[in-house]
Formats: structure tokens, C-alpha cells, sequence
């Protein structure tokens, strides 16, 4: 008798995508349970958004064109950037993995039939998408309500737009899941977040653009993967960069990182840190 086995098809396998995709739809519908949380987020994001916009409305009224960008660019990328704060996880966390390793119920998930990684990409990837509607889009709506920001000119930027800020989110989620498995090694991960904090907020772009950083700088700045997390989408929302170069940038910090996760994965299978119990 041929099983699915020996012809190197097990049945958990033949399965593997609806299982993922009945992973999002989990992500999303676990954080629909949250609305209100959400909606304060919304609105944080948008205050914050406003008080932001006036400080680089100033900054550009006294340095007009500016890294390339007009005033009304500038406005646009301080919106984008406020919209993509939940989605990208631009403050960390995220994931359920490090109260999983101190409880040792990361057991539980390195034995299932499945990848850790891959289904912890597609909840996230869940809770992005509940998180880009309800906590993303409300800022934009009041920038363009208050200050008229700009949109992109055709279905190309948008497509642009959205192949980048899918790629960011798998960038994010690859710097995430190792800060999150740094527990299996560390007793306190508190200094690794807050140290994962700062490099995302700077490096990001979510502060200010990456191009108005000075020469050397930028040149740094722009080459590691944080940019690709705000600076490639808003880019691309924008129009201001090259589509395909920003995309394969975008896609090889998404592999790096999860080619790194995946080694970091098969490592903590060998050594799993059960802390607080």
C-alpha cells in the first residue's frame, strides 16, 4: 500500500495552506474581540498625527523640498507612518511567544505538525490586516479631512503600496520573532525590547524620513532592514522611489530574517528555557 508518506506527502502537509489561511482569519477575528482597544489606538494615533504634521509642516516651511519632498508629501508621509504604527507592530511585541517559553508551553508548539514560525507568521499576519482597517485608516482619514494629503495617482502606486507594506509586515514580524525567541537565552528580555524599540523607531523612519539624515548616516540607515518597515512603503505610497529596487529590498530583508528565525526555531528545539515555572 502507497501512503501519502512515502510518496513524501504527509497529510498534514497537503493541508498546510488552509491551515495558515485559517490562521489569519483567527488573528483577525482574536483582535476584532479588542474594538475599543483598537479605537483608542485609532485615535492616539491620530492626535499624534496632527501635533506631528504641524512640527514637520514647520520643519518644511523652513527647508522647502526637503529630502526630495514637498509639503504636502511631508503632511502625506506623517500619516502613512502614524497608519502603519499597528499594523507593523512599530513599538514591538506582537506575538504570544515569550509568555509561551516562560511557562514552557513553547513545548507544546515546537512538537505540532506544523511550523512555529510560519503559524505565528499567519496570525500576525491576521492581526495586521484587523488592525490596518481599524487602527490604520482612521489617520489617514482625518489627514486628508485637515490638511489634504495626497493620494497615490493610479492602480500602479497602489499595487507598489501594497506589495511594500505586505513586505514590511514580514520584515516586521522576522525582527519580532527573534526578539521574541531572544528569551530561550536571556533571563530578562526587557533590555532587548527596549532595545528593539529604539533601532525600529530610529531606523524605521517613523520619526523623521531616513533621507534627511546626513550623509553616512542615511547611507546606514537606509541599507538596514528597519527601513523597509516604514521608509519603503511610504516611498512607495508616495511615488518618490524606484518600485522594483525598493521591492527587492523589501523581500530580501523578508527572507534574511526569516531564513534567520527558522535557524533560531531548529536551535531552541535543542534548548528550550522554561523560565518562571
Amino acid at each position: 500500500m502507497i501512503t501519502g508518506r512515502h510518496r513524501g506527502l504527509t497529510p498534514w502537509r497537503c493541508q498546510t495552506f488552509p491551515l495558515y489561511a485559517r490562521l489569519v482569519r483567527y488573528g483577525f477575528r482574536k483582535h476584532a474581540t479588542y474594538v475599543w482597544a483598537a479605537l483608542a489606538g485609532a485615535f492616539t494615533n491620530s492626535v499624534f498625527g496632527v501635533l506631528r504634521a504641524f512640527v514637520l509642516i514647520a520643519l518644511w516651511q523652513a527647508r522647502p523640498g526637503l529630502a526630495g519632498y514637498d509639503l504636502t508629501d511631508a503632511v502625506t508621509y506623517c500619516f502613512i507612518t502614524q497608519a502603519l504604527i499597528g499594523p507593523m507592530q512599530l513599538f514591538g511585541g506582537g506575538l504570544a511567544i515569550p509568555e509561551r517559553i516562560r511557562s514552557g508551553d513553547i513545548a507544546l508548539d515546537l512538537v505540532r505538525p506544523a511550523s512555529l514560525q510560519l503559524w505565528s507568521l499567519a496570525e500576525d499576519a491576521g492581526r495586521a490586516a484587523y488592525l490596518f482597517v481599524v487602527r490604520g485608516l482612521p489617520p489617514m482619514v482625518l489627514g486628508a479631512a485637515v490638511f489634504g494629503i495626497s493620494l497615490p495617482d493610479g492602480p500602479g502606486r497602489w499595487a507598489a503600496f501594497l506589495a511594500g507594506s505586505a513586505l514590511a509586515l514580514v520584515v516586521s514580524f522576522g525582527w519580532r520573532y527573534l526578539v521574541a525567541l531572544s528569551v530561550c537565552w536571556l533571563a530578562d528580555d526587557r533590555g532587548v525590547a527596549v532595545l528593539s524599540l529604539v533601532l525600529t523607531t530610529f531606523f524605521s523612519g517613523m520619526m523623521l524620513p531616513l533621507r534627511i539624515f546626513p550623509g553616512p548616516l542615511r547611507d546606514l540607515a537606509e541599507a538596514l532592514p528597519w527601513a523597509a518597515m516604514v521608509q519603503v512603503p511610504a516611498d512607495l505610497y508616495l511615488g518618490t522611489a524606484p518600485v522594483l529596487e525598493s521591492l527587492a529590498f523589501a523581500a530580501f530583508w523578508a527572507a534574511a530574517l526569516l531564513a534567520l528565525g527558522a535557524l533560531a526555531t531548529r536551535a531552541i528545539r535543542h534548548k528550550v528555557v522554561i523560565q518562571g515555572g
